[in-house]
């Protein structure tokens, strides 16, 4: 089920995309990025539709996946 992401509080949905980007392990090429960047692109990509906060039933997890795997 998606949950809209900007009725998550701010706080949390910072505290989800940190988690989300820290487990991802994402190689972001030549130049590292921050963890602040990183938080800000996986905002983006909320914004923009590119991905989506979804709560798993099955189990009882929220998680961040993009548009193909939604």
């Amino acid at each position: 089920m998606e949950i809209p992401y900007r009725e998550i509080e701010p706080d949390t949905l910072t505290q989800l995309i940190e988690f989300y980007v820290l487990r991802e392990g994402t190689d972001y090429g030549e130049v590292e990025k921050s963890l602040a960047d990183k938080v800000q692109d996986v905002r983006r990509q909320l914004e923009n539709g590119d991905a989506k906060v979804v709560y798993s039933e099955l189990h009882e997890s929220v998680n961040i996946v993009t548009r193909n795997e939604f």
